[in-house]
Formats: structure tokens, sequence, C-alpha cells
């Protein structure tokens, strides 16, 4: 039985590659994270590929932002 997702949850999906261009990261340092499971943001596996929501990608930004003070200019 095939799944499929609605467009409007596929289109919040992210490549491995589009997550890495999105943060401004290597693609091998998403690899890294993901290996050691203790940082970077959330992923899944949707059948052989690493997938990021967009929701998980933001929200490792803000988290990021968070623990450095908020990256504001003051």
């Amino acid at each position: 039985m095939t799944i499929r997702a609605t467009p409007e949850v596929a289109s919040q999906l992210r490549t491995l590659e589009e997550a890495a261009a999105y943060l401004h990261t290597p693609v091998a340092t998403l690899r890294y994270w993901r290996y050691l499971g203790t940082d970077g943001p959330r992923s899944m596996k949707i059948g052989r590929r690493v997938m990021y929501r967009q929701a998980d990608l933001d929200a490792y930004i803000e988290r990021q932002a968070a623990d450095t003070g908020g990256g504001s200019a003051a």
C-alpha cells in the first residue's frame, strides 16, 4: 500500500541538499549531526531519503539564536 503526502505537506519537506543550502551549512555537516544524533535540526527518513520539515529547520535556527544570545546587534 502506498501512502502519498498531500501537496501541502510535501511542499514543506526539504531534502538534505535543500536543508543544507537553507542553513548555509555543508551537506556533510548535516550528515554528521544526524550520525551523532545530538545536534542539528530534526530529520526523518522517507523511503531512502533523509528529509527535513521546514518548521524543524526554522526551530533549529531559533534554538541557535537563543543559545547565542539572540544574534541581535546592540
